[in-house]
C-alpha cells in the first residue's frame, strides 16, 4: 500500500500508509491525544475518526474542547435522543436533528403522542441507557432507491422529501445500536463518550421553517462528557435567568414595551433614558477628542436613495413597506441604515485631499422588520439607535484611521467592564476574486492596514479567510460576558462599494478626482442591544459613572429629614446622582429595597451623623464603610469613577 503525506495544524508533514484513519494518526502522535480525539476534518471536510484517508491532505483533529468537537458531540447526542424517543413513543416520525450553539435539537412529528416537561426525566434515562452501551457510530453509503424505500415503508414523508432533493451517490446513513438515520456525517467514535444528557425544553417548529407546512415538536437538549460539566452548565443557565435583561429592565424601570405601540419598539422610561443619555455623552466626548463631527439625518428617505445604496435590494421585500404620499409615484422608506444619508452629506460639497479625513458621527435611529418570532427584548428589535460614524479618507490614511477607531473601541469596552475579548479579522478568499469589488491593490492595502493595526494594538486576533463582505474587509470585537457567552460588539468595516455607488470623490495632489475609502464603525453596535448585554454582563450593577442613581440617603426617622436634604444638596453640588428615601419605613426595609434596586451606596443619617456632620456608608452587597464626612465620600466616588473610566 502506498504512502500519503498528512499536513498537521502546526505545519509539520508526516507520512502514513494510505488507508490510515484520523484515529490511527492521533495514536501515532500520542496515546493521550487519541483518548481525547472525537472528530476530525480532512481537506476542509468533516470526517469520522475511523474514515480511511487515501490521499495527501491537511488534517485537523478535534477534542471536546474545540468548537467542531462539541458540534460532533452534540450532533451524535441528537441521534441518541432520537433513538430514545422512538423507543418511548412508537410510530413517531423523525425529521432533522442538528447541533446548535449550545447543544442540539430534533424536530419530531409525535402524531398521537404528546410530550411535556414531566416526560423529560424518562427520555434522559433512556438516552443514557443507550449511551452506556458504547455503540459505535458507523456511516454507510446508500442508493437513493434504497433510502426512499426505507422511509416510504416507515411512512415518513419528511425524510422522503429530504432524500428526493439529494443526488444519488451522495446519500448516507448512520447506524448505532438498532438505530439508523439519514445523515451526512460528523460523529464521535461511540455513544459511551456521552456521560450526561439533559432535555432542556420543547417548542413548536414548522417543517423547514415554512408556516404553510406541518407543525412539528422541536425537542432541545444538551449533553456533556462529564456529569460535573452538566451541573455547571445548569447553574449558569439559572444565573442567566436572574440576569435576563428583560427581567432586570423591568425591575430597574429602564424600559418597557406596549402592544399598542407595536412589537419590537421599546419605550425608554426616565431612568433608562437618562442611562442612554450618559452613554451617548460618554461616546460624544471621546468622539470630539478624536476629531468626529456630529450630524443629524431624518428617519425616512426617498426610495431612490436606498436603491442607489443597494439597501432596498437587501431589505426592501422583507422590511417595512414604502410610505406613499399624496403625490403620485413618490415613495419614502423608513431608514434601515444611516450610511446612505452620510454619503449624501459628504456629497454636499467638493473636498480636497487636504481636508480629509472627514468623520461624520450620528446616534441615528433605524428600522428593520424582524419576524415576530425573532424579536427578543432589546437584543432583537424593529427600531434601534446606532452609534454610527462614517470616515471618508484617502487610501494612504486608512492605516492611521483604523488604529484610531480601534483605540476608541478599546476605550469603550474597557470603561464598561468588558475586559475579555478577541478580535476577528475578515479578509477575502483569494480563490474567488470575482466575489469582491474594488482593485486588488486597494484590498491589499485595506487588509494590511487592519492586520497591522490589530498587531500594533496588541489585540488577540484571528484571521478568517473568505469572511469579508463583498465591499471590503472588517474587524469585529468578540466579547465574553460574565457568564462566558460570546457576543459580537463593535464592528469596523472598510467599504469600497458605497463611494462607488454614490460617486464620491476628492481632488488629489495631482489635481485629479479620486475615490475616497469609507470606514463604517459603531463601538456600541446599537444602544438597545448594548444596554441589554451590559445589563446581563453586570447583572444590573452598572459601572458607578453610568448607573442612574449612585447613592440613596436613608434618614433613620422623620426628624432627620432636614439633615438628609442638606446631605442631598451637598452630593448634588459634587455632581453625585442621589435621592432620598423619606418613606415612613424601617431603615432595614429601606436598605433591602435599595439593594434590590442595585444602588451602589446607601447613606444612613440619624442623630449621631447629624451631630458630627457625617454619613454612615454601606455599599451595595453589604460592606459597611463606617461614618465618614461628605467630603471623604465625594472623594471615594470620584476615585472609583476614575479607576473605572479608561483614559482616552
Amino acid at each position: 500500500m502506498g504512502k500519503m503525506k498528512i499536513t498537521l495544524p502546526d505545519g509539520s508533514i508526516r507520512e502514513y500508509a494510505k488507508g490510515s484513519t484520523p484515529m490511527d494518526i492521533a495514536k501515532s502522535i500520542s496515546e493521550g491525544l487519541a483518548r481525547n480525539v472525537i472528530s476530525a476534518k480532512f481537506n476542509d471536510t468533516v470526517v469520522e475518526t475511523v474514515t480511511p484517508l487515501n490521499e495527501d491532505g491537511a488534517l485537523v483533529l478535534y477534542t471536546w474542547n474545540d468548537k467542531e468537537g462539541k458540534k460532533a458531540f452534540w450532533h451524535s447526542s441528537s441521534h441518541i435522543v432520537a433513538q430514545a424517543l422512538e423507543e418511548l413513543y412508537p410510530g413517531i416520525k423523525l425529521t432533522i436533528g442538528p447541533a446548535i450553539e449550545n447543544g442540539f435539537y430534533y424536530d419530531v412529528d409525535f402524531g398521537e403522542h404528546t410530550i411535556s416537561e414531566k416526560d423529560f426525566p424518562a427520555i434522559e434515562k433512556k438516552a443514557l441507557e443507550i449511551a452506556r452501551g458504547k455503540h459505535d457510530f458507523k456511516m454507510r453509503p446508500v442508493s437513493k432507491a434504497d433510502a426512499l424505500a426505507l422511509y416510504k415503508k416507515q411512512g415518513n414523508e419528511f425524510k422522503v422529501e429530504l432524500i428526493e432533493n439529494l443526488e444519488d451517490g451522495t446519500i448516507s446513513f448512520c447506524d448505532h445500536d438498532t438505530f439508523t438515520d439519514l445523515c451526512r456525517g460528523g460523529h464521535i467514535p461511540n455513544t459511551g463518550i456521552v456521560k450526561a444528557i439533559k432535555i432542556l425544553n420543547v417548542a413548536g417548529a414548522y417543517w423547514r421553517g415554512d408556516e404553510n407546512k406541518p407543525q412539528l415538536t422541536r425537542v432541545y437538549g444538551i449533553s456533556f462528557p462529564k456529569q460535573k460539566e452538566l451541573t455547571e452548565y445548569l447553574a449558569l443557565i439559572e444565573e442567566a435567568k436572574k440576569r435576563d435583561h428583560r427581567k432586570l429592565g423591568k425591575e430597574l424601570e429602564l424600559f418597557t414595551f406596549s402592544q399598542k405601540v407595536g412589537q419590537g419598539l421599546p419605550l425608554w422610561l426616565p431612568k433608562g433614558a437618562a442611562l442612554r443619555e450618559r452613554l451617548e455623552n460618554f461616546l460624544k466626548k471621546a468622539q470630539k477628542k478624536a476629531g468626529y463631527e456630529m450630524v443629524v439625518t431624518p428617519h425616512i428617505g426617498q426610495k431612490e436613495l436606498y436603491v442607489t445604496s443597494g439597501h432596498y435590494e437587501k431589505y426592501g421585500a422583507d422590511s417595512f413597506q414604502p410610505i406613499h404620499t399624496p403625490k403620485e409615484d413618490e415613495e419614502f422608506l423608513l431608514k434601515p441604515m444611516n450610511c446612505p444619508h452620510h454619503c449624501e452629506i459628504y456629497n454636499s460639497r467638493p473636498f480636497s485631499y487636504r481636508e480629509l479625513p472627514k468623520r461624520y458621527a450620528e446616534f441615528g435611529t433605524v428600522y428593520r422588520y424582524e419576524q415576530s418570532g425573532e424579536l427578543h427584548g432589546l437584543t432583537r428589535v424593529r427600531g434601534f439607535t446606532q452609534d454610527d460614524a462614517h470616515i471618508f479618507c484617502t487610501p494612504d490614511q486608512l492605516d492611521e484611521e483604523f488604529k484610531s477607531v480601534i483605540d476608541l473601541s478599546l476605550y469603550v469596552l474597557g470603561s464598561l467592564g468588558f475586559e475579555d475579548f478577541t478580535a476577528q479579522v475578515s479578509v477575502r478568499d483569494l480563490d474567488t476574486p470575482e466575489k469582491y469589488i474594488g482593485t486588488v491593490e486597494n484590498w491589499e492595502k485595506a487588509e494590511n492596514a487592519i492586520i497591522n493595526a490589530a498587531q500594533e494594538k496588541g489585540l488577540d486576533y484571528i484571521i478568517e479567510k473568505g469572511e469579508a463582505a463583498f465591499y471590503g474587509p472588517k474587524l469585529d470585537f468578540m466579547v465574553k460576558d460574565a457568564l462566558g457567552r460570546q457576543w459580537q460588539l463593535g464592528t469596523i468595516q472598510v467599504d469600497y462599494n458605497l463611494p462607488e455607488r454614490f460617486d464620491l470623490t476628492y481632488k488629489g495632489s495631482d489635481n485629479e478626482l479620486h475615490r475616497p475609502v469609507m470606514i463604517h464603525r459603531a463601538p456600541f453596535g446599537s444602544m438597545e442591544r448594548f444596554i441589554a448585554l451590559l445589563l446581563e454582563h453586570t447583572g444590573g450593577n452598572f459601572p458607578l459613572w453610568l448607573i442612574p442613581e449612585q447613592a440613596i440617603v436613608l434618614p433613620v426617622s422623620e426628624k432627620h429629614e432636614k439633615y438628609a436634604e442638606k446631605v442631598l444638596k451637598s452630593l448634588e453640588n459634587d455632581e453625585i446622582r442621589a435621592l432620598i428615601d423619606d418613606r415612613n419605613e424601617t431603615v432595614g426595609k429601606k436598605i433591602r429595597e435599595a439593594e434590590m434596586n442595585k444602588i451602589p451606596f446607601m447613606l444612613i443619617v440619624g442623630e449621631n451623623e447629624e451631630a458630627s456632620n457625617t454619613i454612615s456608608v454601606r455599599r451595595h452587597g453589604g460592606e459597611d464603610l463606617g461614618s465618614i464626612s461628605l467630603e471623604q465620600f465625594s472623594d471615594l466616588v470620584t476615585k472609583e469613577i476614575n479607576s473605572t473610566l479608561k483614559s482616552f
